[in-house]
């Protein structure tokens, strides 16, 4: 064979020898919060829509508090109490409306976090829930006290009085707002105003603002325990709607745990889905 020939011969022998052999990339290793470039938010989204734009929201907020209304004036006409009569109403999506917050997590795309939610309450400007500030303010009207037993921090109680007092709802002071210090649980707070008072209504979006029956419990078991109040609802119990968040996600959902990565928390919301 000729040289030349010799040399193309060998330089297709390599050639096929490099085309066969497989590419030594490092690929890298999948993270366990891997959940296909979808925003770790993005779950989110249609609630806080929902809250933000549907009249059916706003319809149940009135609802909620129509129906408040018209039990405070049947109390009105048949307690006979020698304590003066008080409601206990929570704060965020009861008096008033946070889903901004919600919005700039999704935005951003970040998880709930301290600094964040100390930063959306500086600026003091979540507007009242639909039908709220009548509400509130026809229950002074009427020689009834008002009381915030909200989980915001302690340390928010400046900026969420100034947002109550902004808006005119009344009773919005330090001995009328009552946060979260040592625990989340609402039940010591609770006694500590029945002490001096007869609570002739409780408000709120999430059922532990009700009793403590339904602190840190399962879905199974806050079903349970609704079924086995459903009398008080709509009578001394007063419900919001609130899609975004709370214990129904926590401890319902994400069964209690905050440790879940992002692709966990996806599989555990697509696995509780009920098809049939």
């Amino acid at each position: 064979m000729k040289p030349k020939a010799l040399s193309a011969v060998m330089l297709i022998s390599v050639m096929l020898l490099l085309g066969c052999s497989k590419p030594q990339t490092t690929q890298p290793a999948p993270t366990t919060d891997a959940h296909l470039g979808i925003p770790i938010k993005e779950h989110l989204v249609l609630a806080v829509l929902w809250q933000q734009h549907a009249a059916e929201y706003r319809a149940l907020c009135y609802q909620a508090y129509n129906v408040a209304k018209q039990r405070i004036d049947w109390v009105l006409a048949n307690h006979d109490s020698d304590l003066p009569l008080a409601i206990i109403a929570d704060i965020d999506e009861t008096v008033l409306d946070n889903s901004p917050y919600s919005s700039r997590m999704i935005l951003d795309d970040i998880n709930y976090s301290r600094p964040t939610w100390y930063e959306w309450g500086r600026k003091e400007s979540a507007k009242p829930v639909p039908g709220a500030l009548d509400f509130y303010r026809y229950v002074a009207d009427q020689g009834i006290t008002v009381f915030y037993v909200s989980n915001r921090y302690q340390e928010q109680l400046t900026e969420t009085i100034n947002n109550l007092q902004h808006h005119g709802f009344p009773f919005a002071q330090a001995a009328h707002v009552l946060l979260k210090t040592e625990t989340s649980g609402k039940e010591p707070r609770r006694q500590q105003i029945l002490t001096e008072h007869e609570v002739v209504m409780l408000i709120g979006d999430n059922l532990s603002d009700f009793h403590q029956d339904f602190d840190d419990r399962s879905s199974a078991e806050r079903n349970h325990t609704a079924k086995k109040m459903q009398q008080q609802f709509g009578s001394r119990y007063i419900v919001l709607p609130n899609p975004m968040y709370g214990d129904w996600e926590t401890d319902g959902l994400y069964e209690g745990r905050y440790d879940w990565s992002e692709a966990e928390k996806a599989a555990m919301r697509r696995s509780k889905l009920l098809p049939d």
